[in-house]
């Protein structure tokens, strides 16, 4: 009897602990495994930012066999070309960035982290999860009674210091659902989308570099009175009155070369290394663009996305584009790498050239006939006698709409001057 039991005793011992050791998570005998592929559709992807959840879009696709992503912000759906699945594993490079999504697939979850490349090797890793078939932004259950901020506002960001900054914000509203941009003097804030939920704004955007939380509480007299907070490490406050007169600096008049100073010299190394001049026979006689641009700059991708182009249509006739790429990294090989991925992306045909760091104050330093130097992009018109013309300060992308028109026909009518010119 003592034996018999013992034994029995030794057995249910042993039937516990093999168990334990499978966590009690294995499936039942002839049970199916659990999938835990990444599966494609449409996900809400949440970031853990410092002010709070920072939502956004994105759509995992086959195209051509092959898998693409979508990140979606208001009216813009970015292709993502760059999508890796290996079983639950997700690895999404950004577009003509070095920045990366990582994330493992738990059913219809994702859990991860949007790797930022920033200078002097402060990268930043945000947290995120994701749920798929949820297409809300802010809020799944929408309020009944909610302010309308639809229109334009006279706006100040306001950064830690108490300095101002002049801004626009242009919004549209349908029931409690915004979407718009904030216009600045050294461009715009891209593809904003969010909620109204009462008397209470949320807006955000991921568009593969910027990572912008929004929040503002409208006033009793219908101003606004919030936070911005970009990535882990800015904050600036930020107000806003409805104005639909309100106007910003023109970006015409921000930057100017110094006193008596008409030609802009550069002397910079291409992406072999080969120094490249602007007294090289291949601008002699041409009209030229240049664009002071870094790879890691959205408002300069989007000035890409139209450069690209127009270089092919107007280079025939007398055009040449150079960019001068400020980049994060001080090592040439890395820069290089960076300004590489970014050509790729947007087809450039047009001359890039490796000029510096991404610091306004550096990038001043090399480019001393300046009289000073505010923001990336900043755009160079040069006759064909290679006098400066014009100055654009920042950029104004698709995401402002009728402002976006309004630059493109002036840049398209500046270059028919000025190629018209002998």
């Amino acid at each position: 009897m003592v034996g018999t039991s013992l034994r029995l005793l030794l057995s249910s011992i042993a039937a516990f602990t093999l168990g334990a050791c499978h966590g009690g998570d294995a499936p039942a005998a002839g049970a199916p495994a659990v999938d835990n592929s990444v599966r494609m559709g449409t996900y809400r992807v949440v970031l853990q930012t410092p002010g709070g959840e920072l939502p956004f879009g994105l759509e995992l696709a086959q195209k051509d066999s092959k898998p693409v992503g979508y990140l979606i912000n208001g009216e813009e759906r970015l292709l993502l070309s760059d999508v890796k699945i290996n079983g639950s594993h997700l690895e999404i490079g950004m577009p003509g960035y070095l920045n990366v999504l990582r994330a493992e697939a738990s059913g219809n979850a994702l859990q991860g982290e949007i790797f930022l490349v920033k200078p002097n090797e402060k990268n930043q890793h945000v947290p995120l999860h994701a749920t798929l078939g949820e297409n809300y932004r802010f809020f799944a259950t929408p309020a009944s009674d909610n302010a309308d901020v639809s229109g334009r506002w006279a706006m100040k960001l306001i950064d830690d210091s108490g300095a101002p900054e002049a801004a626009l914000g242009e919004f549209s509203q349908s029931h409690d659902a915004v979407s718009g941009t904030i216009l600045t003097t050294t461009g715009d804030h891209r593809y904003l989308a969010g909620q109204v939920k009462g008397d209470e704004l949320y807006l955000s955007t991921f568009d593969g570099a910027h990572v912008f939380l929004y929040k503002a509480r409208i006033a009793a007299d219908g101003s606004l009175d919030g936070d911005w907070w970009s990535g882990l490490a800015y904050h600036e406050k930020w107000t806003g009155k409805r104005d639909a007169a309100a106007q910003l600096p023109d970006a015409y008049g921000i930057t100017a070369m110094k006193s008596g100073v008409k030609q802009f010299d550069f002397a910079f190394p291409d992406l072999s290394g080969k120094t490249v001049s602007s007294k090289d026979p291949q601008f002699i006689g041409k009209v030229l663009i240049v664009a002071l641009a870094g790879s890691w700059c959205p408002n300069c991708h989007d000035e890409a996305a139209f450069l690209a182009p127009l270089y092919k249509d107007y280079r025939a006739k007398g055009l040449e584009i150079v960019s001068l790429q400020f980049e994060h990294f001080g090592d040439f090989e890395r820069a290089a790498a960076a300004t590489q991925r970014f050509r790729q992306h947007y087809g450039i045909e047009y001359t890039t050239l490796i000029a510096g760091i991404s610091d306004k104050d550096e990038a001043g330093k090399k480019l001393p006939m300046l009289k000073s130097f505010v923001a990336f992009p900043t755009t160079i018109f040069i006759d064909r006698k290679g006098n400066v013309r014009k100055i654009h300060t920042g950029y104004t992308g698709p995401a402002t709409g009728d402002h976006y028109l309004q630059f493109v026909n002036e840049v398209k009518t500046t270059l028919d001057q000025l190629l018209a010119e002998t």
